[in-house]
């Protein structure tokens, strides 16, 4: 009960309103033993559970429009989840059912019906690999040990901040020697298709574009940018039979992931407004199209509550003014 006044008291309704976003990426049956802080089905569970205790929770599209209108309830948040992974039906939607709550999902399209995320190949190459050391031949990353999973993840952490800001030609060349290093094939389907996407907006789901292949804005020609942006929201469109609204931007930071020059590409294409992965809160003076989130990842309820709860004083001065 405490929490939730404190919660009140910092997000109050109104012309005052301050509204709370929180993103997730995917949440996994059991722990993963090389990213055990990503959410499994038991602490998403625990989250959603604080969540519906603390906040009214209300679709994207209402909560922009109480935003702009003055009119959002106290303890306004919204959940929303990025890149498009299976799970996201087959795990969180029964969850967010159980409690009542709705969220936004942001799609990147180009991997829908058996596609695989850049990174996740990556992942699952050193994942599965038998090699006890790696040596990629991409600079600057040296050749490393990789027999645990300690070691495995120390590895892909180095290389994936390699291969990320990238040019997508030369990221996808990257991965095809990382993939040929490890001596593996890759398998696997962990992205949402089709039927699942309409699945998710016949239970009330929102659905927005996250590109189509998910590259950084930032290391794309402009022309490549806006065919990312234009035609992964097209694609989307024409499996849900209705306009996408919303955008979120691929890794969401700005300078090293967008420019103002993908801000204005946005809002020149007609969505409603844009998401980043930018620490804050929203109000009626925050730019529709640099909307902040926020996700604690504590385990405890108490610090977790306490984290959002700090959310809320967090200037979030990090979006292109």
């Amino acid at each position: 009960m405490l929490l939730k006044h404190a919660m009140g008291l910092a997000s109050p309704g109104g012309r005052d309103g301050r509204l709370s976003i929180l993103f997730f990426h995917r949440v996994r049956a059991v722990a993963d033993p090389l990213f055990p802080e990503e959410p499994d089905l038991a602490r998403f569970s625990a989250w959603m559970r604080w969540i519906a205790e603390w906040f009214r929770v209300l679709p994207l599209d209402r909560a922009m429009a109480d935003l702009r209108a003055g009119t959002l309830p106290a303890r306004a948040a919204v959940l929303t989840f990025d890149d498009g992974y299976a799970d996201a039906c087959t795990l969180a939607l029964p969850v967010l059912r159980r409690h009542g709550l709705s969220a936004a999902f942001f799609v990147a399209s180009g991997f829908l019906d058996g596609g695989q995320m850049w990174n996740d190949k990556l992942i699952e190459a050193v994942r599965r690999t038998r090699r006890e050391w790696l040596e990629t031949g991409l600079a600057p990353l040296p050749a490393a040990p990789v027999r645990t999973d300690r070691e495995k993840r120390a590895f892909l952490e180095r290389l994936i901040l390699t291969v990320k800001y990238l040019p997508p030609r030369a990221r996808g060349k990257a991965i095809a020697r990382v993939v040929d290093a490890c001596g593996v094939e890759l398998a696997g389907n962990p992205m949402l298709d089709t039927a699942q996407v309409r699945e998710l907006r016949a239970a009330g789901m929102q659905i927005g574009a996250h590109t189509l292949e998910h590259p950084l804005l930032a290391v794309c020609t402009d022309a490549e940018a806006e065919a990312e942006i234009a035609t992964g929201r097209e694609r989307l469109e024409a499996v849900l039979g209705e306009r996408v609204r919303f955008f979120a931007y691929p890794n969401g930071k700005p300078g090293a992931d967008y420019t103002r020059r993908h801000v204005e590409m946005v809002r020149r294409m007609g969505f409603d407004a844009a998401l980043t992965t930018c620490r804050g809160v929203n109000t009626r003076r925050t730019d529709p199209y640099q909307l902040l989130r926020f996700t604690p990842w504590d385990r405890s309820r108490g610090r977790f509550g306490l984290r959002m709860l700090g959310n809320f004083f967090h200037p979030g001065g990090e979006v292109f003014r």
